[in-house]
């Protein structure tokens, strides 16, 4: 049957203190709000009504829970992980490593003997983090390297000094090298660099590249010492408009700026970070999982809705997507295995074997046995499902 879940708020230092409270209608507390989890994930859990855990029920009932195809299939583990995310200042510069580099880094660390919540740990569990992330309003990102020209273009344009070996290396397609060279830095050759383009910054008055000119300036301001500020300068500047959305496949090196999201994943935690943090920085293995191809396009598009339902296209293995807009009617929901559906406005009822009524930021999990899950109401909800 269909059951609400009760949900972790992760209070991140870079979360917003409001966006979460106000989509929720729930007073602030005065604490950052960052990310609210949706989902098995062993460091966060969901709780369902019974008072255990969605990470237990799982473990202890794999094929009850999520099916016995997608039990088999994903090795008795809820394949995928969901998010509301409200970031007031960016989130580090990171990437996320493949299935096989994950097992492998994971074997590692654990060879190594790292705590699991050691602060210097990479690898907090064996599973990829294939990700998407859906604007619940205006939304800015760094997402995956820029075309080299264009990169180019803006460095001529900006004209930082001391930035004319690392123009000429982009220039002759040596974004790797580049990037790496960039993250190696230590602190006290990064700061003049980044003073630099700070005032490049300030100097700067065409259009071309106002949006970027605005976020690097921000960047140099608040991580005067950071090398990050100086990978930005690698990197997509959008800026998404509602439920639009960015996929970030095993590689793509992002950073979160400003603004509230919809977040789907596959079921992990690990991140490798480059810079704008004091989290753990791991350059080398940064490195060893980034995919140095440049994404000229990095925006999606959800598909044109077909009776108030719309899909986002990923082709990751590990979640299919589907939004639902609903206008005072109702809708059947295709999708396979287990579902976790979240309302993000109005209210919306899910029917599947019992019905659970949502208002915007919670959330109800469908287990895999069941058919097609129904909503109707008037709103928006999302509904994540194996397939």
């Amino acid at each position: 049957m269909v059951v609400r879940l009760q949900n972790t708020v992760r209070d991140y230092a870079w979360g917003s203190r409001t966006a979460i409270p106000e989509l929720t209608g729930v007073e602030p507390d005065g604490r950052p709000q960052a990310e609210l989890w949706m989902g098995a994930h062993e460091s966060a859990p969901s709780v369902l009504p019974s008072g255990d855990t969605l990470y237990d029920a799982v473990s202890a009932a794999p094929a009850d829970i999520l099916g016995a195809e997608t039990a088999e299939r994903f090795e008795g583990r809820l394949p995928f992980l969901a998010k509301l995310l409200a970031a007031a200042q960016p989130l580090s510069i990171q990437a996320h490593p493949s299935r096989e580099q994950a097992i492998d880094g994971y074997a590692r660390d654990e060879a190594a003997g790292i705590p699991l919540d050691a602060g210097d740990r990479n690898y907090k569990d064996a599973w990829p983090k294939p990700e998407i992330l859906i604007a619940l309003g205006p939304f800015d990102a760094l997402v995956g390297f820029r075309p080299l020209a264009a990169t180019v273009a803006m460095l001529d344009a900006l004209a930082p000094a001391g930035f004319e070996e690392c123009t000429d290396l982009l220039r002759n397609g040596k974004l790797q090298d580049v990037f790496t060279q960039i993250m190696s830095n230590d602190r006290d050759t990064t700061r003049p660099l980044v003073a630099a383009l700070g005032e490049a910054c300030a100097r700067y008055a065409g259009d071309a590249f106002a949006l970027e000119r605005e976020t690097l300036a921000r960047l140099c301001a608040d991580f005067p010492d950071d090398p990050g500020v100086l990978a930005a300068l690698l990197l997509n500047r959008v800026r998404l408009q509602r439920f639009q959305a960015v996929y970030l496949p095993a590689g793509n090196v992002h950073a979160y700026l400003h603004g509230l999201g919809f977040e789907v994943m596959a079921n992990s935690d690990n991140v490798l970070r480059g810079g704008l943090t004091s989290k753990h920085v791991d350059v080398a293995e940064l490195v060893s999982v980034v995919d140095f191809e440049p994404l000229a396009d990095p925006v999606m598009e959800a598909t044109p809705p077909a009776d108030g339902v719309s899909s986002y296209e990923t082709g990751c293995e590990y979640y299919a997507i589907r939004r639902v807009d609903l206008d005072g009617d109702g809708r059947t929901v295709t999708g396979e295995g287990p579902r976790i559906v979240c309302c993000v406005d109005g209210r919306v009822e899910v029917v599947a074997e019992g019905t659970v009524t949502l208002s915007a930021g919670q959330s109800a999990f469908a287990s895999g046995p069941e058919g097609p899950c129904s909503l109707r109401g008037s709103g928006t909800a999302f509904v994540v499902s194996a397939r």
